[in-house]
């Protein structure tokens, strides 16, 4: 039983993700105590508790300590990934793509085809938008051979959730490394903004202003679409928007930043907000943003050979997902860069194999 301190790096929710993801993909148990002490209030919320079921289900884990509160999980996985269609609900407006993070890496690695069907919020805070996993994680996980397509059948914002994501994902013999350490030149910016039981200049709006703050940085070839829907044929359950964009650059990288809209802030601001957040990227001179290097750990560190990736910020969230995932894989990372800086990520992979996939 590998015991994790919960409390390590910033302490949130983060640590149960990716420590589940590792143990369901490993086959290794795990024992993680002092859960979310650094949050207000500490231990399980509602959203994490699915997650950790969602998960537990892919490999048929023993759980304890899974209940509103508790500070301790006790995760032992039972079995391989099965392939098959799994559907869940994440309750309300609960971060679909927070879930997804937890169950993506063992579906790389699933016996055959898995087929996710998931409800809850898309679009929601501390968490990224599912455009932002969709047109920025996504095709940088293909890189690495991971074969998945997702669908957006319909958004969900906070309070009321309702959205409805479908991911597909094909089993990979073993990932490939990733080498990400060069910025290159930015060949195009794309965006979408996105609106809900909104007029459609909620839209536009936030796609113009977007579009106006990068060209005034001289970023000229930008294309950013709108979705909406006419008043009477919303399906959605309550209003919403937000806006993701986009770069990708000559050396095949892709960064992204995104908003997301709320009551009483300017459709502008929220433009303007994932503008800034894509130029600080781009400013940086790194091929990968903060969040995207995040993200990306746990593949890193079972992927065949020397993955290296330069992110634009060394964060308290990749320090954390770094600490977390060396426990359980036993793998060792080098960070050169410091925190709140640019930084250098590298790890010698596991070089996982899929039993069930032929080469």
């Amino acid at each position: 039983m590998i015991e994790v301190d919960g409390s390590i790096g910033e302490g949130g929710g983060q640590v149960v993700r990716t420590g589940i993801a590792l143990s369901t993909l490993l086959k290794k148990s795990i024992h993680i105590y002092n859960i979310r002490v650094k949050r207000s209030p500490p231990g399980f919320r509602a959203q994490h508790l699915t997650g950790v079921k969602a998960v537990a289900t892919l490999s048929n884990a023993r759980v304890e300590g899974l209940e509103i509160g508790s500070r301790e999980l006790t995760f032992e996985p039972r079995s391989s990934t099965p392939s098959g269609t799994f559907v869940f609900d994440v309750g309300t407006a609960g971060s679909i793509s927070l879930v997804l993070q937890a169950l993506m890496p063992a579906a790389a690695f699933a016996q055959g085809p898995i087929y996710f069907d998931l409800t809850g919020g898309t679009d929601v805070r501390w968490s990224p938008l599912i455009d932002y996993v969709r047109f920025v994680v996504l095709p940088t996980l293909t890189k690495m051979n991971y074969k998945v397509e997702l669908t957006v059948r319909q958004r969900g914002h906070y309070p009321k959730g309702g959205g409805r994501v479908t991911m597909s994902v094909q089993p990979c013999y073993r990932l490939n490394l990733i080498s990400l350490l060069e910025f290159g030149e930015i060949l195009w910016i794309c965006g979408l903004s996105h609106c809900v039981k909104l007029p459609q200049h909620v839209a536009v709006r936030q796609a113009n202003a977007a579009t106006s703050g990068l060209n005034k940085a001289g970023y000229n070839d930008v294309k950013i679409d709108t979705e909406w829907y006419p008043q009477g044929r919303d399906p959605h359950l309550g209003p919403g928007s937000g806006i993701v964009v986009y770069a990708k650059t000559s050396s095949d990288a892709i960064l992204g930043g995104d908003a997301l809209g709320e009551r009483g802030k300017p459709a502008e601001k929220v433009g303007e907000e994932a503008a800034q957040k894509l130029l600080a990227a781009i400013g940086s001179g790194a091929p990968v943003d903060k969040h995207l290097g995040d993200i990306l750990i746990p593949y890193m560190a079972v992927a065949e050979g020397r993955s290296e990736i330069v992110v634009s910020e060394v964060t308290l969230h990749l320090l954390t997902n770094v600490q977390v995932t060396e426990i359980i894989a036993g793998v060792n990372f080098k960070i050169q860069g410091e925190l709140g800086k640019t930084g250098t990520i590298s790890v010698d992979g596991l070089g996982l194999v899929n039993p069930s996939v032929v080469r």
